[in-house]
């Protein structure tokens, strides 16, 4: 860390992540043709959850101008609905209701998160931005600078998360979206490096939210809020920014004063740059809307539902072998409080498919909980750390998420199943995309007419003409009046 006297008013020269992270934003060019096919499956099954959660009052609670009536003709529209908001509420708007069923992608490493949670403010600027230049005479984005933007958020997001635990620190994860959503946003905005650095500079002082809200005693549905916050805080600072307002060149490693000495208490360490490793790699919820340290946990209790379904009193008890991350965030006794409480517990996210044969978002409201059975079963689970699976869990060549579910019946049967990775890690993708375009088509089905629907379904399936068409066409297919 620089030596800089935190006495001394001299001003420093940025700081070297801030630099890193402008000159990525505004200059990179993405070459990988696997990172821009992954980005356009992303797209499509980030809106998916996206639409998926509007079904759900709780979500529909959230959405529109924060004060009623406050809308903005020109605006950014919110797909799936008739909202035209500024681009700072929309972008909240999008995130939160992407993030709410938890059913997006997912990063894991020494911290983990969802790095389409940043689409929201991708997504809203595009629209507004896009609408403002046509009515000035100019030309709007197209969709291949959305999927650039995303590929690029995306790798800002997860490199950071690659050896940095902000979790250690009690820091929420959406600390990552808010700094990866304010660098591209400025760009995408014509931001230059300088304007970049000062944007991200202000994003990092802002410090980072507590994970008060996703651990007991405290779960709550904050946490499906927290990503739409954090990426429309960045659009927020990315519109400040052009505006002209300063930057500060040490904001992570001023001495007493930098997000360093005051929240990390070392500096943050890289172990690659800035490229397309992200999105090429990134994890696809495909099957359950389930925290990802559980998705494996899940299809093993889908495997044994069968055999178990008809003899749930039989059963003595069921061990549960996951890495250490998920007894850390998701190992969880006791009453659950809510739906926000039940989808981060693995005991209970393996309890529904022993017992139902499925897992969906409406398996985590009371009408299911209720049922006797679930707090029963609940009763009889261990969880322990496996450490082939932490050790898996970590190594570049492999990001595996292994669970194992083993099932203890009182006459002395038992029978164990072993998942190392779900469907959607990048090892099975042949097996994956399929259904994650079902999922999205489904989706789509479920929440729009007929006929739009299959206009919609047809635009995602010439990838060479999605790419070109303009983001305010794009987004008009996607609202629902």
């Amino acid at each position: 860390m620089p030596s800089h006297d935190y006495k001394s008013a001299s001003r420093p020269d940025p700081d070297r992540l801030l630099v890193d992270i402008a000159e990525y934003a505004t200059a990179a060019t993405i070459e990988s043709r696997l990172a821009y096919d992954t980005a356009r499956y992303c797209l499509m099954d980030t809106l998916a959850c996206g639409f998926q959660a509007l079904k759900y009052p709780a979500c529909n609670r959230m959405m529109g101008p924060v004060v009623p009536g406050a809308t903005m003709m020109g605006g950014a529209r919110v797909p799936g609905t008739s909202y035209e908001l500024d681009p700072v509420q929309a972008a909240f708007n999008i995130g939160c209701m992407i993030r709410w069923l938890d059913f997006n992608d997912t990063w894991l490493a020494a911290e983990w998160g969802h790095p389409s949670d940043n689409l929201g403010g991708i997504l809203a600027v595009s629209d507004w931005l896009s609408r403002k230049r046509i009515a000035e005479g100019g030309a709007p984005l197209k969709v291949r600078d959305l999927l650039t933007a995303m590929i690029k958020a995306h790798e800002i997001q997860g490199v950071t998360a690659l050896a940095n635990a902000f979790n250690k620190v009690g820091l929420d994860h959406v600390i990552l979206v808010r700094i990866a959503s304010t660098a591209v946003v400025t760009a995408m905005l014509g931001g230059t490096r300088d304007e970049v650095i000062n944007a991200v500079s202000n994003a990092w002082l802002d410090g980072g939210a507590l994970r008060t809200y996703r651990h007991a005693p405290n779960t709550g549905s904050r946490k499906s809020w927290a990503a739409g916050d954090a990426t429309s805080r960045g659009v927020r600072h990315a519109l400040i920014a052009k505006s002209g307002e300063m930057g500060y060149p040490s904001a992570l490693t001023a001495p007493k004063w930098g997000f360093y000495d005051v929240v990390t208490r070392k500096p943050l360490v890289f172990t690659q740059g800035f490229g397309s490793y992200v999105m090429e790699n990134v994890l696809f919820k495909i099957s359950f809307p389930a925290e990802f340290h559980a998705q494996t946990a899940v299809e093993a209790a889908m495997t044994l539902h069968g055999e178990v379904k008809d003899r749930l009193g039989e059963i003595e008890k069921v061990v549960i072998e996951t890495q250490e991350p998920g007894v850390r965030i998701i190992d969880k006794t006791g009453p659950l409080a809510n739906p926000a409480d039940r989808d981060h517990c693995i005991q209970y996210m393996v309890a529904i498919p022993l017992i139902f044969g499925r897992l969906t978002a409406a398996d985590y409201e009371d009408a299911i909980a209720n049922d006797p059975r679930v707090d029963a079963l609940r009763a009889r689970m261990q969880v322990s750390e496996n450490a082939t699976f932490t050790k898996e869990y970590y190594e570049a060549d492999k990001r595996h998420i292994g669970n194992a579910v083993q099932v203890f019946f009182r006459n002395g049967q038992t029978r164990r199943v072993q998942v190392d990775f779900p469907i959607g890690h990048r090892n099975r993708r042949a097996e994956g995309m399929p259904a994650l375009v079902q999922k999205f088509e489904s989706s789509v089905a479920a929440h729009f007419p007929p006929k739009q629907s299959a206009a919609i379904t047809a635009m995602f399936a010439d990838s060479a003409r999605l790419d070109a068409l303009p983001v305010p066409d794009f987004v008009a297919a996607l609202v629902r009046n």
